[in-house]
């Protein structure tokens, strides 16, 4: 596509910029936080809101009911789109949930009153709950449908829209939702924005994401809680049992000692080590803002790449005995333990389930017993390399930004990736705008103004460039 046809509809985003955030701020004042059942009506009206908005540029858009909250499920008209047959079908998926609020005596203003803010480092920000999870991520591709549309009259891929309303609050309906509309979703292409830059003024695609295994596991020894004094020494405690087990997961080096645990994964390339070390060139720059300095997990790897590409084990929280005011001289018959894995590509959750029980069943003594309650279980995503929409994409937000684009991972998990692809066959490619800094769950939760306006921007041309 020719920067004829794509300089215009940039020039559009920038005259509406303020109309722009004008409708981003009235979807924002909508407190439709999806874990709170007070606030089911607010995101039904958030649903509508974004159905209705996007009717305006030419989607046949409905929402559709669920067990839970509704998806918005928008494409484009066929009379206005006639010449996005020869490009991929894209499907775009955002969610208009946002998390509760608290603790509200934080924010500086009420959370659903969003405003534009100059920052101290002199950035205007929009503040606001949701301003960058999600809603002012996803507005950002419908923006660039806005300006398209009304440059161009249509479209220039054939587009569906995707919008669920819990991702905040376990996503339990999506998969059944697009197993039972698969037909109807299935896509060459799904485009994710709910990822963040590799840094303020790099643009980045998110390639690789951790998958997650959750396992909670309790110890019980004697029949009741036991006086320290009259039993300690002879009778076994569960807490010291299972903080001895658990530290025999991890070796001297950090690697984890599960048998298998490492097979049939793959490190990055020379080539994209070098690049996250060119961010990234020392781990207290990674790690000095959470008031730490060296890399403490597997030995050999940045403290990125162990969190970008590195599978894990973390003891999440472990409970037992007295743990109220004071001080109780007890002898706990119980001790529980929250602990997750983080997967990568090649791994399978479900066997690193097994062989964790197995490790820890192997190891109890004779009168100790052991029960585990799963906490769900997801695998790892990475994009190819050589896929045939990745380029283009690196190369239309390189020309937006004026700085070359990157390929960064993610140490959490996105579980919509994995369920695209299971339930659409659909490969994912994650574009996100977001920061370090925009404080999402937390109060004063912020999206740059630079991200809303050049997102926009940058989907402007990833659009024209899938679409050549």
């Amino acid at each position: 596509m020719t920067d004829t046809q794509i300089t215009p509809v940039l020039a559009r985003v920038d005259e509406t910029l303020d109309a722009s955030l004008n409708r981003l701020f009235a979807l924002l004042r909508i407190p439709s936080i999806s874990a709170q059942p007070r606030h089911a009506a607010d995101c039904k009206l958030a649903a509508e809101w974004l159905r209705d908005d996007l009717a305006t540029i030419g989607f046949t858009a409905t929402t559709r009911p669920t067990p839970g909250h509704p998806m918005v499920v928008a494409h484009v008209a066929p009379d206005t789109a006639p010449d996005a047959a020869n490009g991929p079908k894209v499907l775009f998926y955002g969610h208009y949930d946002v998390q509760p609020t608290d603790p509200d005596h934080l924010w500086r203003a009420p959370a659903f009153e969003p405003s534009l803010e100059t920052l101290e480092d002199g950035t205007k920000a929009i503040v606001g709950r949701g301003a960058a999870d999600d809603k002012g991520q996803l507005m950002t591709f419908v923006e660039a449908c806005r300006a398209w549309k009304h440059v161009h009259g249509s479209l220039p891929l054939p587009i569906s829209i995707l919008i669920e309303g819990e991702e905040e609050s376990g996503g339990i309906n999506l998969m059944p939702f697009l197993k039972a509309n698969a037909d109807e979703l299935r896509a060459d292409i799904a485009l994710i924005c709910d990822t963040g830059m590799a840094d303020k003024t790099t643009p980045a695609i998110t390639t690789t994401l951790r998958g997650l295994v959750g396992e909670e596991l309790t110890l019980t020894c004697a029949t009741h809680d036991l006086h320290s004094g009259m039993f300690g020494n002879a009778a076994r405690n569960p807490i010291e049992l299972l903080c001895h087990i658990l530290g025999t997961i991890r070796d001297e080096n950090g690697r984890v000692q599960l048998p298998g645990f490492y097979d049939g994964i793959s490190i990055p390339s020379d080539e994209t080590r070098a690049a996250w070390k060119a961010l990234y060139p020392d781990d207290s720059e990674t790690l000095g803002p959470v008031g730490l300095s060296i890399a403490a997990g597997e030995k050999g790897f940045t403290a990125v790449e162990q969190t970008w590409c590195r599978p894990s084990f973390e003891i999440n929280g472990i409970s037992g005995g007295y743990e109220d005011d004071g001080f109780k001289t007890v002898l706990p018959a119980k001790a529980t333990a929250k602990v997750s894995f983080r997967t990568v590509p090649g791994q399978n959750p479900e066997r690193i389930r097994e062989t964790f029980r197995d490790w820890v069943q192997t190891r109890l003594p004779a009168d100790a017993r052991v029960t585990f309650t799963p906490h769900g279980s997801s695998t790892g995503f990475a994009v190819a390399e050589n896929g045939p929409y990745l380029a283009p994409t690196l190369a239309a937000l390189t020309n937006e930004w004026n700085k070359q684009a990157v390929t960064i991972g993610c140490g959490g998990s996105i579980p919509v990736v994995g369920e695209i692809d299971e339930a659409l066959g659909t490969q994912s490619l994650l574009v996100g705008f977001g920061q370090a800094d925009d404080r999402i769950h937390s109060p004063n939760e912020k999206y740059d103004l630079a991200s809303f306006h050049k997102g926009i921007r940058s989907w402007v041309r990833i659009l024209a460039a899938l679409s050549t």
